[in-house]
């Protein structure tokens, strides 16, 4: 028997992708989402010889909030996903410039053994197209405009697949598997049709960002950070920080990302702190309204690994969906990919296990992995986010003397972006893997 878990999926019409006839769809896996998460799990699964149903509310090209830069971290899972990083529309970034009290400070990405060296930035209105596009050329089933409304469940409360309303009549079907990847963004309707609550005490940021016209910054080999900003209401420190990422198009991405204000409990006004920043950017850059080439969009940013655990009952959770924005630096789009990446590979193994026991055992290997890998980073994260940078922001740890020692910027640069290889490559490599030891792992 089949039971129905209802969901609040969103979606719009337009895009490519399609839908085939009246009828359920059968898969071995549904992957919910064509992110950079979803997109990412759907190929590693087809690559393994799996059939993987990739199901998408909206269409390509889009609009998503988003910085659009891509640390090594991130490079090395496009490299791994096949993308051809060398075909127009992508640039290359040395690494990034942090801006500070009047200081400034240029800081080129490591060279690593595991990892490049070098950043991509592009924008995310093409990025997420790309890697849909790449599922389904790897043998992906990629459907788009299907909003997924629900979960179905057996008697014992496992997934059975999911229910969806198809195109622009909205066309009631299902699509069938006995696993579903729940890789739809923030809103994590999926996993909330499910019972998978958000840590109420793991804060969600937000962000919010806007293209401009620079020719003057559009080949900046920098990406460029800003940590000394202010709330202009408060004049308290921005609980985050600002960037100017070159886009190589004629255009600059402009943004602020920041957690809740901890001493006030509320959200910043990223509106009003950007129309306070931008002011102080040299006018020869051309950031100002006449130049604006978007309007100034926004969206939440889960993070600290809030939503736990990440599988159950024939649904693992993946991206924004389990909130692995990284509590340093906001990224999400890196670890995204790299979950997906395991997330794909414990479900091949696993459904190489006759369905039962041995495979639920196999499935539980992906939180476990996750644990392995990020548990202590995210919780030092946390911990830094909850004492330091929603009160004071990265001020404080970009004080004039770290910012004259190269040496530490170097560890706070790897510690941030979470570039480093493992077993250690380097001196900093080597700090930075003895702090983490030192970090009790959580319980899952």
């Amino acid at each position: 028997m089949i039971t129905k878990s209802d969901g609040n999926g969103g979606g719009r019409d337009g895009g490519r992708g399609g839908s085939e006839g009246a009828g359920d769809e059968e898969a071995q896996v549904i992957v919910v989402g064509a992110g950079p998460a979803g997109s990412a799990a759907a190929v590693h699964l087809a690559r393994a010889g799996v059939d993987v149903l990739l199901l998408e509310k909206s269409g390509f090209p889009r609009e998503k909030v988003c910085g659009d830069g891509l640390t090594p971290r991130g490079v090395h899972q496009l490299v791994r996903l096949g993308i051809d990083i060398d075909a127009p529309g992508w640039m290359r970034n040395k690494g990034m410039r942090w801006v500070c009290g009047g200081h400034q400070v240029e800081l080129d990405w490591p060279r690593l053994g595991a990892l490049p060296d070098f950043g991509l930035t592009r924008s995310r209105h093409d990025f997420d197209d790309l890697l849909a596009a790449r599922a389904s050329a790897t043998g992906a089933r990629l459907r788009t405009h299907v909003k997924v409304t629900g979960t179905l469940t057996d008697r014992a409360g496992y997934v059975m697949g999911v229910t969806a309303s198809r195109g622009p009549d909205a066309e009631p079907v299902r699509y069938l598997a006995p696993l579903v990847v729940a890789a739809d963004g923030a809103s994590a309707r999926t996993a909330l049709g499910l019972g998978f609550e958000r840590d109420a005490k793991r804060p969600v940021a937000a962000a919010a960002r806007r293209y401009y016209r620079s020719e003057a910054r559009t080949h900046d080999p920098y990406l460029e950070l800003w940590a000394d900003l202010r709330c202009p209401r408060t004049g308290l420190d921005l609980p985050g920080y600002g960037w100017v990422f070159p886009m190589g198009d004629g255009r600059v991405n402009v943004g602020l990302g920041a957690l809740p204000q901890q001493r006030r409990r509320r959200p910043v006004d990223l509106k009003a702190a950007l129309e306070h920043w931008l002011p102080r950017l040299p006018e020869e850059w051309g950031v100002h309204e006449g130049n604006a080439d978007s309007p100034l969009r926004s969206a939440p940013l889960p993070m600290g690994l809030n939503r736990r655990p990440q599988y159950r009952r024939g649904l693992l959770l993946v991206g924004d969906s389990a909130g692995m924005v990284s509590p340093w630096s906001g990224e999400g789009i890196a670890q995204a990919m790299e979950a997906a990446e395991v997330a794909a590979e414990t479900i091949a193994l696993a459904l190489a296990r006759p369905a039962g026991p041995r495979r639920e055992h196999a499935l539980h290997q992906y939180p476990a992995e996750i644990q392995r890998r990020w548990a202590r980073y995210y919780r030092l994260g946390n911990l830094a986010g909850d004492l330091l940078f929603s009160r004071f922001g990265y001020r404080p740890i970009l004080h004039p003397r770290v910012m004259a020692s190269p040496h530490l910027l170097r560890v706070l640069a790897r510690l941030l972006t979470h570039v480093s290889d493992e077993p250690a490559q380097d001196t900093v490599d080597a700090v930075l893997h003895a702090l983490l030891r030192l970090v009790p792992v959580p319980r899952r």
